[in-house]
């Protein structure tokens, strides 16, 4: 029952996450017309710099898919990490309104992480 419940959530994360980074390519979900202005700063700084947004959709995309497969769940919850803490704090200091969601997300990744801890262990016992 543990096993079916990990692998939902991170099924899910994992889907959010590949739908996150397609949609940086694809453009296909609305931007929502209540968002802050400081938000629409942080966007158009964004495109304005060409390269980040296709990159962060690339790692958003092979991390979902690493997250998603139970053999590959550990390297896909460190590739995300970084843009899990970008979204935390975009959302702490711009968008306070999606902070739950973005809480839910960084717990989520940090349990998967916390759950993998013997991986991670045996790359710094090996250097």
């Amino acid at each position: 029952m543990k096993n079916t419940i990990n692998f939902i959530i991170c099924l899910l994360f994992g889907l959010m996450f590949m739908n996150a980074g397609l949609n940086k390519f694809f453009n296909y979900m609305p931007v929502p017309d209540d968002l802050p202005e400081s938000m629409l700063k942080v966007m158009e700084a964004f495109l304005t710099i060409r390269w980040i947004l296709p990159l962060v959709g690339i790692i958003e995309i092979i991390g979902g898919i690493l997250f998603i497969i139970p053999k590959t769940r550990a390297l896909g919850a460190i590739v995300i990490f970084p843009i899990m803490v970008g979204i935390l704090l975009t959302h702490i200091v711009n968008a306070p309104s999606g902070l739950p969601i973005a809480a839910i997300l960084f717990i989520i990744n940090i349990w998967i992480m916390f759950e993998n801890k013997d991986k991670y262990l045996q790359l710094i016992n090996k250097a």
